[in-house]
């Protein structure tokens, strides 16, 4: 990574020299005179060198030696400095090739390629730059650089309200490979079953990296399966971790949002320590402590039983308990966090080759609120013989989450012989989320204990709190890679096994169980601790995988201005089919300027652990087509099921797909352009049923009798999907007299349409209804809940000991279907800092992010406790359009309105 401002040759040549570790020989008096270009980015040695020097008066030369020497350009040299350039530090011998780096770019695993240089398109976004959004999530981060990439928020949706699903291109979380240092990320064992943006995938907790450790992140907005196996649909993310050529830094912020709540602390100090003559460890310590936020309405309806409906929204009562009741009940927004962040990078020669490692650890808690059940609320708020509720004023559930994330990896690496290079390693990852639910009563149990003791001594022995279950997904791979260069081409293959490791650990009694059922009692109160039940030991998983891949990529210039990528995989899976995929792509260098690429891939998604095993039973309010919110009993049942057997539902299969793109590169030396058409078709897609009910047929109706739930939703390959959209880059770098100048204009455009749907044959499922299968809501979580269309323009302004970021992000129109539908419009969301350097290591920065404050527009559907309360003299008690002021299905960029933030960042 280089970061060299214009300035003088002989400075910007130091710079180089240091962050490069390479020695330059060149004089004073030769290249002050000189102003050099600006280099920013990922470039090998080669390219920055020349880049730099372009347009000056000078030219860099190397001997046999391999020694670098900064001469006078010679007068037969004319205007060609880059052809002259690039002739001078040809690569010619064994000692000066050692010399010039050769970088690695996700998505082509050849050598030395830039930017321009790759058949596909692959977006870097520099450490630098994902700071200066402000964010402490990494995932809000790399949505406001790269609007193909979007990262929805939702309230009161359990564990999706705090792992947020990641997408990219508008598919799913789990359509996306996400990896560290180009090898495969484990995913979190979380999978979202409630109505949010990726219902019924699982993807990988990108917030559990620390950003200070980042050194770029890279996307490659691609299908990409052929070369990486499974997942990587729309593309892959690669998190390069920093290595030993960044300065050591402390980095600490506070923040909060102008409604004066989620108050934000973010420290972390990066330190990295030299090892011999090449070797480095890097390591960074990160600490978050997070506050949450609440952006909910007035509950507007009784929350005591002495009340009367007037009419549909209108209620009478003269409790003096109703006038006086808290109506604040409900917490939406951000969940409570704290999280501690650990990670290292280090690589050091040994023998032959290099040992290498990096590991990354997050400990996050968090506390997340549930519905409030108030006083009113027979089935989970039972009233006791005083004519009093169990919980007298009611109570609002708070769902504790304790995640820790961990993944560590060795590899050795080095060269077998000349131009055969291999690189063997292991990665070990594990995600793990403990449940515990507080503030709740298991109402079953409060219930039954009326037979035996008065109301008080029910309340004292009635527990508040249980641990509710526990999630567990462990990923083991072993890669061996070898890269051969040839004269005419670069040929990498590969062996990669791994294992995968699910666990569902069960709660504890009374987190689930029905202590009432059997009672002659006159109300059968609801199961298991409200908010978030817990798990039986006949629902616990314990599931193992195996999983072995060979792969074969093919890099090669079938013209001086042609390059050819093809790629071929194959993958065996327990328990599925095994599957082929293959990859084409080539890049067209037409002249200086332009450049055309092109790629065809066919591609693949095995089933998840979890959408092979996850099985539960949740309390979950779903909106009727009348608008009235309804608490009902939901089982999720694993695929191999005796629910899922006696309907006849088959096992799961792989998804497929076919990634199509065209796509051209504009490079004017300081303006840059790209534009990228994508085609992805997606067969068999895995999707979560809607809520099947009893009425649906004589055999569902006793498999949902048997296991005692309301409705059941299983996991099927029942959906075709097609995705076409367009994504623009365009670049300016400029150095201007008054100071430098950097633009960033991108775009997407992103359209996803459900082509069809299908039950499965010879199922209970296949004689109904596609509509009672699959609802109109599930379609449209598919189709409309992300936006389609994504803007974002970031300037960046430097002079002297200070500098500007300006950003501006379109979030484009979306539309929800939740019970009835709205479509939410686009908002422009502005960010401003300013970073000013005290001292040449001690730099002080602010800024305030969505600077005038936009909020989404207002909740009009699937609200919940909306009404107005009057007493007997026709006054208001209360008068609310419900509790979600905004939308609690998807926000896109979240309903939290202006933060502003403060910090110091030290240099060492």
């Amino acid at each position: 990574m280089f970061e060299i401002h214009a300035q003088s040759v002989d400075k910007a040549l130091s710079l180089f020299g240091q962050q490069t570790q390479q020695t330059l020989i060149y004089s004073y008096e030769l290249t002050h005179p000189f102003t050099s270009n600006a280099v920013h980015g990922y470039y090998t040695q080669q390219q920055a060198l020349r880049i730099l020097l372009r347009n000056t008066k000078l030219q860099a030369k190397i001997s046999k030696t391999g020694e670098i020497k900064i001469i006078k350009q010679h007068n037969n040299a004319n205007n060609a400095i880059a052809k002259a350039n690039d002739r001078i530090l040809a690569i010619t011998n064994n000692n000066s090739e050692r010399l010039i780096e050769k970088i690695a770019i996700i998505g082509n695993r050849g050598f030395s390629r830039s930017l321009t240089e790759l058949t596909i398109p692959v977006d870097i976004l520099t450490n630098k730059a994902l700071l200066a959004t402000g964010e402490t999530e990494l995932g809000r981060m790399i949505q406001k650089l790269a609007p193909s990439f979007n990262f929805s928020s939702s309230s009161i949706s359990d564990g999706t309200d705090v792992l947020k699903p990641a997408t990219l291109r508008g598919l799913g979380p789990d359509q996306t490979l996400i990896l560290i240092n180009g090898k495969r990320r484990h995913h979190a064992s979380l999978i979202h079953i409630n109505t949010s943006v990726g219902r019924g995938t699982a993807g990988a907790d990108i917030n559990a990296i620390p950003a200070n450790a980042i050194d770029r992140v890279e996307i490659l907005r691609d299908g990409a399966a052929a070369q990486y196996g499974s997942d990587a649909i729309a593309g892959v993310i690669n998190i390069v971790l920093k290595s030993g050529r960044q300065k050591n830094n402390i980095n600490t912020s506070v923040g909060q949002f102008k409604k004066g709540d989620g108050e934000t602390v973010n420290s972390s100090i990066n330190y990295h320590q030299t090892i011999g003559t090449e070797g480095f460890i890097n390591t960074t310590l990160s600490l978050i402590h997070h506050n949450s936020t609440d952006r909910s309405s007035l509950h507007g309806t009784c929350q005591y039983t002495n009340c009367k409906e007037l009419e549909p929204g209108i209620y009478l009562s003269d409790d003096p308990r109703e006038a006086t009741a808290n109506r604040n009940t409900f917490r939406i927004g951000d969940p409570h966090s704290k999280q501690l962040n650990l990670a290292y990078n280090s690589e050091f020669t040994l023998a032959q080759g290099k040992l290498y490692s990096f590991a990354v650890y997050s400990k996050r808690d968090n506390n997340t609120a549930a519905f409030f059940r108030h006083a009113n609320n027979q089935g989970a708020n039972p009233v006791l013989t005083d004519g009093l509720a169990t919980v007298k004023d009611g109570y609002l559930p708070i769902i504790d989450s304790d995640i820790t994330d961990k993944s560590f990896t060795l590899g050795y690496k080095g060269t077998i012989a000349k131009d055969l290079f291999y690189d063997l390693s292991y990665t070990y990852g594990k995600n793990s989320i403990d449940y515990e639910t507080q503030n709740a009563i298991n109402a079953s149990y409060a219930n039954s204990l009326q037979t035996q003791f008065s109301p008080e001594e029910i309340r004292e022995k009635t527990p508040t709190n249980a641990s509710a279950y526990g999630l567990s997904l462990s990923l083991q791979t072993l890669n061996l890679d070898l890269k051969r260069q040839f004269s005419e081409f670069d040929l990498a293959f590969g062996l990669e096994v791994r294992k995968d490791h699910y666990q569902v650990i069960a709660g504890e009694r009374y987190s689930y169980f029905d202590y009432d059922k059997n009672l002659q009692l006159p109300v059968n109160a609801l199961p298991g601790i409200q908010g978030f039940p817990g798990i039986s030991p006949d629902e616990a998983v314990d599931e193992q995988r195996d999983v072995l891949s060979f792969y074969l990529e093919l890099n090669t210039s079938i013209t001086p201005n042609i390059d050819f990528t093809g790629a071929l995989r194959f993958d065996d899976y327990d328990g599925v089919n095994d599957i082929s995929n293959v990859k084409l792509a080539a890049n067209w260098q037409v002249n200086k300027a332009l450049a055309l690429r092109s790629s065809f891939s066919t591609g693949f998604r095995a089933p998840s652990m979890q959408q092979l095993y996850f099985n539960n039973t949740s309390t979950q309010f779903v909106v009727e087509d009348s608008q009235e919110l309804v608490a009902e009993q939901i089982g999720t049942f694993r695929n191999d099921s005796q629910l899922a057997k006696s309907i006849g539902i088959p096992t799961l299969k792989e998804e497929k797909s076919t990634n199509f793109s065209l796509g051209g590169v504009l490079d004017f030396d300081d303006l840059k352009m790209t534009l990228d058409y994508y085609a992805i078709n997606i067969k068999d897609r895995i999707v979560i049923s809607n809520q099947l009910c009893a009425d649906y047929s004589t055999i569902l109706t006793e498999a949902l009798a048997q296991e005692h739930v309301d409705k059941a939703q299983v996991f099927l390959n029942a959906a075709d999907t097609k995705t076409r959209g367009l994504d623009f880059i365009a670049t300016i770098d400029k150095q201007l007299p008054y100071g430098e100048l950097a633009f960033t204009l991108a775009a997407n455009i992103t359209k996803t349409e459900v082509t069809q749907l299908y039950s499965p044959k010879d199922s209970e499922l296949h004689e109904l209804e596609v509509d009672d299968v699959f609802s109109s809501q599930d379609i449209s979580i598919i189709e409309t809940w992300q936006p389609q269309d994504r803007v974002s323009l970031i300037t960046h302004f430097q002079r002297d000991t200070w500098r500007v970021n300006f950003a501006l992000n379109r979030y484009g129109a979306y539309t929800i279907k939740d019970g009835g539908q709205q479509r939410f419009e686009a908002e422009w969301l502005t960010d401003i800092s300013i970073e000013q350097k005290l001292t040449p290591a001690l730099s002080l920065y602010a800024g305030i992010n969505n600077l005038f404050d936009v909020m989404p527009d207002k909740n009009k559907i699937g609200n919940a406790h909306s009404g107005t309360i009057i007493n007997s003299n026709n006054e208001v008690i209360v008068e609310s359009d419900g509790v979600f002021k905004y939308s609690r299905r998807s926000a896109p960029f979240g309903f939290n309105g202006q933060y502003y933030y403060v910090g110091l960042l030290y240099h060492f």
